[in-house]
């Protein structure tokens, strides 16, 4: 009797484990399928303030997140935020590289309570917002570029990745941003946004919001382009008529 219940017990032993063990594989994958679920990708969400309609915009590129807020009509941007991010627990902690409104709110860092749903990704806690995923769309020039130097490339000197003064360029699935700022001090110095086609070595912008003038929204703007290497040539003539020869390279 007492080998068998030995046995019995044994055989419990085994069981408990194999169970155990099923858990936590079955709970990991399950962890790590809903952290993939917040995918790369143009989130919009809107928000109804006074009567007002304000556009939430968010671009997720890897582990990099930019949230821009503005309003179409009539035009105004309201601000931007972005930096790296990661997902703790349900909780998007998010260290910021810029923030427009840090003057005034000296917010260097976030932590945002998110859910899944339905296809959204939802924000939580003091200003709830369910974001909707724009339809992907891949071009020549997507990614996040920083502007380098101006052209042409004659073996000058290039601002690099590591100088905290920058101006950071994300183009995804339609939709462009730039961003000039200081990742030390957290300066800013202006941001500008809308949709975007590439193709052919042509180039073209639709302006949507821009900080520092409202009036050149709904503006078209055409260049030309040429890849080199990781350097993106970006050739033709800016807002203001004049020629322009810039050169972005690839944040890796």
């Amino acid at each position: 009797m007492k080998q068998h219940t030995s046995k019995n017990t044994g055989r419990i032993h085994s069981c408990q484990g194999f169970y155990n063990f099923i858990f936590l594989l079955v709970f990991s994958t399950f962890s790590a399928s809903v952290q993939a679920q917040v995918n790369p990708g143009v989130y919009f969400a809107k928000q109804e303030q006074s009567g007002d309609s304000i556009i939430h915009e968010l671009k997720i590129t890897g582990a990099y997140m930019v949230h821009s807020v503005y309003e179409l009509n009539p035009p105004k941007f309201i601000k931007t935020l972005g930096g790296p991010f990661s997902l703790e627990d349900g909780v998007i902690e998010w260290d910021l590289d810029f923030n427009s409104n840090h003057a005034n709110d000296g917010i260097e860092k976030r932590a945002i309570p998110f859910r899944l749903r339905e296809g959204n990704l939802n924000f939580e806690g003091e200003l709830p917002l369910s974001f909707q995923k724009v339809k992907s769309k891949e071009q020549a020039l997507d990614g996040a570029w920083l502007f380098a130097t101006r052209g042409p490339d004659e073996g000058q000197e290039r601002r690099g990745p590591s100088n905290p003064r920058k101006t950071l360029k994300i183009l995804q699935d339609g939709y462009f941003q730039w961003i000039a700022f200081n990742s030390r001090t957290f300066e800013f110095f202006g941001t500008g946004g809308g949709t975007y086609r590439a193709k052919d070595g042509k180039y073209m912008e639709m302006i949507r919001y821009f900080s520092r003038d409202p009036e050149r929204v709904g503006a078209r703007l055409d260049f030309n382009y040429e890849l080199k290497g990781k350097d993106w040539h970006h050739t033709g003539l800016n807002s203001r008529g004049e020629p322009l020869y810039e050169i972005w390279a690839k944040w890796e």
